[in-house]
């Protein structure tokens, strides 16, 4: 019965795992014909680009062309992003080369087998992401690291393309050291022909995006900067470089692609070596996280442009059945591309159908034109290459995150030089365990504050910030963090110090509103913390635990053993203790005239005080100099 049950439902949800079939029952010629226009555009900015991240990667220029073809059509199919292209990227090419040329030389039939197993092992590791429902494990690479890694990244390869600009060979590209030094060393080895036409194609991807809107103005054409043909430096330059080397015999002079097989992918599983495939599993697990999270933040950035959302589970999926489908065709690791997908999004593609338009256009040039690449300069490669990651790099949040934290600054720029100095894979493991430990560490020294009432309302704030009532025999401490192993001991300390520094404090009352979370160190510390306040006479007593939370303390036998009680609101708990207050009030106005005497004059009923002794907020500074302003 439950088999079949399950059946049924996949029958019925299964267009929730293919979006490209609900897209194309509403879809209209008027959708085509802006999905024509946009994958033409975008078909012809990938194509040297596609090139260029080959040789970046140390793989075949076909590779690359070969990673624009069934990885995007099965983008296409499976991805929820209407505008994100997916295919070869410069950060996925550069730790594809920082891994696999630890393993094989670079352009040989065993190189380019290591990057077909990556890709296989990336694939499979987003897909048990998603079966296993783990796919917030990507969220530790938070923001800062992703930036200083993608920092980092970007001056890794515009230093590994220097020696292909200048027509110097250098033996190790992969540490940026080595590069500058060795063409230090040879500067005079500099081609000029070489390093003059890699200048010249650096210039002229420059200036075309800001020299098309200023020409198309003078001919009174508006044109913005995001204008599709802006975009079309790339295959512009490369055209140009082509037809140059081959009328004037620079072919001949220069090194160029050389002859590019014609034809379409062979379908071929990836070799499998098990030793091979447990030393490359780490890597692939990052490389995997990285093309992720990349073509995640792409996706959702277009996405809500257009006012809609992009399905963070199917994203898993599609970029996992793209590098899957990578693997079988001789391809390397795919992810989403931003210049690419920003070209889409601009032309007016609609759905993902402009990335079907954008695979017949490879699939015609690896047909019929593969001949026109033979005499296209390395130079003119490296020229693009660097040009394309320049718009990677962001140096200005570095100088936001230290205005709003620092720990972020500090985390994002360990993350780069780490990165630049020690590889790819320890310096962007580096960076995340860093910022889990900046994270321990500011959860390890949680605020303590002390609240009170607002007057005539429910609400309970700081005592700092608010003119708040209090009672004198009572003090509420509110904890502005979940209580786990890394703080469980400091917030018992600062309970301890602080209900015995305050005289006359007979209940502590522990506001919980701000605790999402308790685990079995802060629960035994619970227990301790109330055998501890009993011995010096006072109550422990709880408030606002959240739902989650009471089966724990349940378990833990809290609710049996406390001296207090455990209230529902902080407003309850103050109001049992006010009721508890006037009480003692009236048993000491009964008392014998004879101890009115005594003691000169009746006491008055206790009232709520407005504010604290100058001690007592003294003690709170002590505790967080960061206390929330609520």
């Amino acid at each position: 019965m439950r088999p079949a049950l399950w059946f049924k439902m996949g029958l019925r949800e299964w267009p929730n795992y293919v979006p490209l079939a609900p897209t194309l029952k509403t879809y209209s010629r008027e959708d085509f014909s802006h999905d024509l226009v946009a994958g033409l555009v975008v078909g012809m900015v990938t194509i040297p680009q596609a090139v260029a991240y080959a040789f970046l990667a140390g793989v075949p220029p076909e590779a690359g062309l070969y990673a624009c073809l069934v990885p995007m059509v099965l983008y296409a199919v499976f991805g929820s992003s209407n505008q994100l292209v997916v295919g070869p990227v410069a950060v996925a090419a550069l730790m594809v080369a920082a891994t696999v040329s630890q393993y094989a030389p670079k352009y040989s039939d065993e190189y380019l087998a290591i990057t077909t197993i990556i890709c296989l092992q990336s694939g499979i590791i987003l897909w048990l992401l998603r079966l296993s429902r783990m796919g917030g494990l990507v969220n530790l690479l938070s923001h800062p690291v992703i930036t200083g890694f993608v920092n980092a990244a970007a001056i890794l390869i515009i230093v590994s393309q220097l020696p292909a600009l200048t027509g110097v060979a250098v033996d190790d590209n992969s540490q940026p050291l080595n590069v500058l030094t060795s063409l230090l060393e040879e500067v005079g080895s500099i081609d000029p022909t070489t390093l003059g036409v890699g200048l010249v194609a650096l210039v002229l991807l420059l200036l075309i995006p800001k020299v098309v809107p200023r020409i198309a103005w003078a001919i009174g054409v508006n044109m913005s900067v995001n204008n599709p043909l802006t975009r079309l430096g790339p295959m512009l330059v490369a055209a140009l470089a082509v037809v140059w080397a081959t009328l004037s015999g620079g072919a001949d002079q220069l090194a160029t692609v050389g002859a590019i097989p014609s034809g379409l992918p062979a379908l071929k599983p990836p070799p499998f070596d098990p030793q091979l495939w447990l030393a490359l599993l780490p890597s692939s697990a990052v490389i995997a996280l990285v093309s992720y999270v990349e073509s995640y933040s792409i996706g959702a950035t277009l996405a809500a442009r257009k006012q809609t959302r992009v399905n963070s589970h199917q994203e898993l999926i599609a970029v996992g059945a793209a590098n899957i489908g990578a693997a079988f065709t001789g391809a390397y690791p795919v992810a989403g591309s931003f210049s690419r997908s920003s070209v889409n999004f601009f032309s007016g593609g609609r759905t993902q159908v402009s990335n079907l338009v954008c695979a017949v256009i490879i699939v015609l040039v690896l047909l019929l034109f593969t001949d026109l690449f033979a005499a296209l300069p390395h130079a003119v490669l490296a020229a693009i290459v660097m040009v394309s990651v320049v718009g990677l790099m962001d140096l200005k949040s570095s100088r936001e995150h230290w205005a709003i934290h620092r720990h972020d600054t500090i985390t994002e720029l360990a993350t780069m030089l780490l990165v630049l100095f020690t590889g790819v894979e320890i310096g962007l493991a580096a960076g995340v365990l860093l910022s889990i430990a900046f994270f321990i560490r500011t959860s390890s020294r949680p605020n303590i504050t002390q609240v009170g009432r607002l007057a005539n309302t429910e609400h309970f704030r700081s005592i700092k910030r608010y003119d708040v009532e209090t009672l004198p025999h009572v003090l509420a401490l509110r904890v502005d963090e979940n209580i786990y192993f890394a703080n469980a001991a400091q917030i018992e300390d600062k309970f301890l110090k602080r209900a015995q520094r305050r005289k006359g404090t007979q209940h502590l009352l522990v506001v919980c509103s701000s605790v999402n979370m308790i685990d079995a160190t802060g629960l035994q510390m619970l227990v301790r913390l109330n055998s501890n306040l009993a011995r010096a006479g006072i109550t422990l007593n709880l408030c606002d635990i959240k739902g989650p939370l009471l089966p724990h303390l349940n378990a833990a036998q809290l609710s049996e053993i406390i001296t207090g009680e455990i209230f529902f609101t902080a407003d309850r708990a103050m109001k049992h203790f006010a009721k508890e207050l006037e009480l003692k009030a009236d048993v000491a106005a009964e008392a014998p005239v004879a101890n009115q005497s005594a003691s000169g004059s009746v006491e008055q009923n206790p009232q709520p005080v407005k504010s604290e002794t100058v001690d007592s907020q003294k003690a709170d500074t002590t505790d967080s100099a960061t206390e929330p302003t609520y």
